[in-house]
């Protein structure tokens, strides 16, 4: 992209916009119908603006030896930043990005080009479609960010889709999830429910207000058969510049409480967020 001015084009879900970033020269801000959607820094594809996004982040840096080069799918693919931020950290690794918005695919791949020699491959088509025609044991991680408009939709919350997940995961692989919810927590309750009919160990990440009820927001989860490195993450987590919490064990399962896996048949999309809780001017 040689010039810092706006573009705007009607992808498949919506009007996407990509905005320049007036204090980071190569840097934009992709939205979608207003919300929005990605931050990416060509120059420093390392940099990751969002909140939710730093977390997946972090969770990413302490699932493997830094470095260390690991099999990704990433579900939901925005304007490919954590894709970039894989390619940066972990060299060589291999990553396949699932988008439901085949013309915002385009929009992105034309204007905010990849990193170079990065072995990303991107699909367009529906998230749990494509897991179903995945290879088992195939994944070191996935990564499921898919909102359609600001709402996770209905057929990525249940056990049949999690075991799916579970499924293309290797034994020593990790399932993260960004989820947007507010007290008292009835999605993510039913969420951590439903990943733990295929999970061993669950870890949800957030910030302090949001879990006090204060406001509504992200949450990352993090599932897998064997713990992440969870004072690493603790870490890591408490010295970002929006300090969140990190639940496991015992105090999860007591969030957690009585709430029911999710059945396909009594599927929900996650709830409306408020007016005003992710939009732009």
């Amino acid at each position: 992209m040689s010039e810092s001015i706006p573009v705007i084009r009607v992808v498949d879900h919506g009007t996407a916009k990509l905005m320049p970033d007036i204090d980071r020269e190569r840097a934009w801000l992709l939205t979608v119908d207003g919300a929005p959607q990605s931050y990416v820094d060509l120059d420093e594809p390392t940099h990751l603006e969002f909140e939710y996004a730093r977390r997946l982040g972090h969770v990413l840096d302490v699932v493997a030896e830094p470095g260390a080069a690991l099999d990704v799918v990433h579900l939901g693919g925005g304007a490919l930043t954590l894709p970039r931020y894989v390619a940066v950290t972990r060299p060589g690794s291999r990553q396949e990005v699932v988008e439901a918005d085949g013309g915002l695919l385009e929009l992105v791949a034309e204007h905010l080009p990849l990193p170079e020699g990065a072995r990303i491959a991107l699909h367009a088509g529906d998230a749990r479609t494509w897991l179903e025609g995945a290879a088992g044991d195939s994944a070191d991680v996935i990564v499921a960010d898919v909102f359609g408009g600001s709402r996770v939709p209905a057929h990525l919350t249940s056990v049949a889709y999690v075991r799916e997940a579970a499924r293309v995961l290797r034994g020593s692989g990790v399932y993260l999830a960004n989820l947007p919810d507010a007290a008292p927590f009835g999605f993510l309750r039913s969420q951590l429910a439903t990943l733990a009919t295929a999970f061993e160990e669950l870890a949800l990440i957030a910030e302090p207000g949001v879990l006090r009820g204060r406001r509504f927001g992200n949450a990352v989860l993090v599932a897998g058969h064997r713990p992440v490195d969870i004072a690493a993450l603790v870490r890591l987590t408490a010295a970002d510049a929006f300090p969140a919490r990190v639940e496991h064990g015992a105090a999860l399962r007591e969030f957690t409480g009585g709430a029911r896996a999710v059945r396909d048949e009594d599927a929900v999309p996650s709830p409306e967020p408020p007016d005003g809780a992710f939009g732009i001017g």
